[in-house]
């Protein structure tokens, strides 16, 4: 039945990538064009370093499977893609591992392929201790990613309807199992509030994963005979609102969700992501065309980033939080309705430091 779920999971996710590429709020977001602030590529760094991790690149591919022999090929390929480029990496829940120890290689196959680079295990927020470090030692993990969602698991068929009991076991788990803990969303969203939550839990790092890429509640109401709850499809904060509304509770930020191209990942870091995570758009391509134009896809990703970041004169991703932005639409008016002044944005090349001459 896990099995089964989890192969309905990736073929529910890849048909809305196939009908799904239309605007979300990254669209709201522009960058003020300076057209003398570019600086020379070869000065440019795609190094990131956040909350005591070091990452060659800012992109990660993010939690998506596991737990079935399709589920397990799809991770073999995405280990791959993963070496091949230098990516970090997150496992897909492990709770079919911890109901059948028989499907432990469809998950442990990302660190045997991908034996230097930086994993991450995952589990949901009612593991328990033993749980957390089991999926921790089986993937030799460097950082544990205990995924939240319950608009999930309230549109799922056999879903938990208990969710009191995740604040004081995300916390037993940070105590417990011993490596950096990172918390993130499935696509609804993390606010500024639930950020300080985490925050105060010693949670080390908050994965945002907003509203605009791939639905779990359209997903699992697709796995529901009458497909009654239709009405939670498109529920949640956009992966923009959350940075902005998150930007000064003090934990640092991965964003995902709604992530389409280069240009977004630039976006996200410029609202103060320290890396940025897909996963739709990378399983899509994975299964139209195979491991090798993912990695293909993922070093293409990269380069033209290093073009963005040439273009727009900043030298590292996190000089991208000096870059300007504008805005505009549905953003602005939630950051209104949140009080966040948005015209902080417009100016703040003003105050970066610049190897241009003072152009910004």
């Amino acid at each position: 039945m896990i099995s089964q779920r989890k192969d309905d999971h990736v073929r529910l996710a890849v048909e809305q990538q196939h009908g799904h590429v239309g605007r979300n709020q990254f669209d709201e977001v522009t960058f003020v064009h300076h057209a003398l602030a570019g600086i020379d590529r070869p000065d440019v760094s795609l190094a990131t370093e956040f909350a005591g991790f070091s990452w060659p690149v800012p992109l990660y591919i993010n939690a998506m499977t596991g737990g079935s022999e399709m589920t397990g090929r799809i991770n073999r390929d995405l280990a791959i893609a993963a070496r091949e480029t230098g990516v970090p990496i997150a496992s897909g829940s492990m709770s079919a591992y911890f109901k059948d120890e028989s499907c432990a290689g469809t998950f442990s196959v990302l660190r045997e392929e991908n034996p230097d680079g930086f994993v991450l295990a995952n589990v949901n927020a009612t593991a328990s201790v033993d749980k957390a470090r089991r999926a921790v030692d089986l993937l030799k993990a460097d950082a544990l990613q205990i995924h939240i969602n319950t608009v999930q698991e309230t549109v799922m068929p056999e879903g938990d309807r208990s969710f009191s009991a995740w604040v004081p076991q995300i916390g037993r788990i940070v105590e417990g199992v011993g490596v950096p803990v990172i918390v993130k969303e499935v696509g609804f969203g993390l606010s500024g509030d639930t950020v300080r939550v985490l925050r105060d839990l010693g949670v080390r790092v908050a994965d945002l994963g907003g509203r605009g890429g791939t639905d779990f509640a359209r997903i699992e109401n697709g796995r529901r005979d009458l497909r009654d709850y239709t009405f939670l499809e498109g529920w949640g904060l956009s992966t923009a609102a959350c940075l902005l509304d998150s930007r000064d509770v003090g934990l640092p930020v991965l964003a995902s969700g709604g992530v389409r191209h280069p240009l977004d990942v630039a976006r996200a870091l410029a609202l103060g992501a320290h890396g940025v995570g897909a996963s739709g758009t990378f399983l899509r391509t994975l299964m139209d065309e195979g491991v090798e134009a993912l990695v293909t896809q993922l070093s293409s990703w990269l380069d033209q980033l290093a073009a963005l970041m040439t273009m727009l004169g900043a030298a590292t991703p996190a000089a991208l939080t000096g870059r300007d932005l504008l805005i505009q639409g549905t953003l602005r008016e939630f950051c209104a309705d949140r009080g966040i002044d948005t015209a902080q944005f417009a100016r703040r090349s003003a105050a970066a430091p610049t190897t241009t001459g003072g152009i910004r």
